[in-house]
């Protein structure tokens, strides 16, 4: 969890205190970032245990993140989740600040990767209104990653390697979409021969 971080940090996906992570480490376990800590600095011992209430388990000193209700909610809705990555990735956001979901039919990346991703109406984060905004999005386990309007964007994975590569790959998307609607109109793929 602490090379993510500062794998994320690396790449601009986050700044700071920015960010948050979680990994279901068990039935009723569920390990996060601490809250109020650069996230490029953090060390393995710096996370925080919670069950899947939220309660502090382990790393009591520590605050677990803000947004602990967001990867709980996650958790307990999708049971096939065992990581979430919650980053601010500059260009997925700007689409969700624009108020846009990016498109899904453009690169392979995407499409076998990625999957859909949803634009999830505003909710102040920190706050059960982004995980009541989030809920509803989780029906579908198809989708593994989420824009949250005017925020940022949360991915999914079995794994915390799949759940980052899949932030990764989203804002490297977004990054190619963008350049190419500098260029000219964007070209969906057919896929079907």
């Amino acid at each position: 969890m602490a090379l993510c971080c500062r794998q994320l940090a690396a790449r601009g996906l986050i700044a700071g205190r920015d960010g948050n992570l979680s990994v279901r480490v068990g039935p009723h376990r569920v390990l996060v970032t601490p809250s109020g800590h650069i996230k490029s600095l953090l060390a393995a011992g710096d996370m925080v245990e919670v069950d899947v209430a939220g309660k502090p388990r382990r790393g009591g000193r520590r605050k677990p993140t803000s947004e602990l209700d967001l990867h709980l909610r996650i958790l307990r809705h999708r049971p096939d989740v065992g990581a979430v990555v919650h980053a601010h990735p500059p260009t997925a956001t700007g689409f969700a600040v624009a108020g846009q979901e990016i498109p899904a039919n453009l690169l392979p990346e995407l499409i076998f990767v990625v999957g859909p991703v949803r634009l999830v109406p505003f909710g102040r984060s920190g706050t059960p209104e982004l995980g009541d905004r989030v809920v509803p999005f989780l029906e579908d386990t198809q989708v593994n990653a989420l824009l949250l309007a005017n925020h940022g964007a949360v991915t999914m994975g079995k794994t915390l390697d799949e759940a980052w590569i899949r932030m990764e790959s989203l804002e490297h998307s977004a990054r190619i979409i963008v350049a190419a609607r500098h260029i000219g109109q964007p070209k969906p793929l057919r896929l079907d021969g």
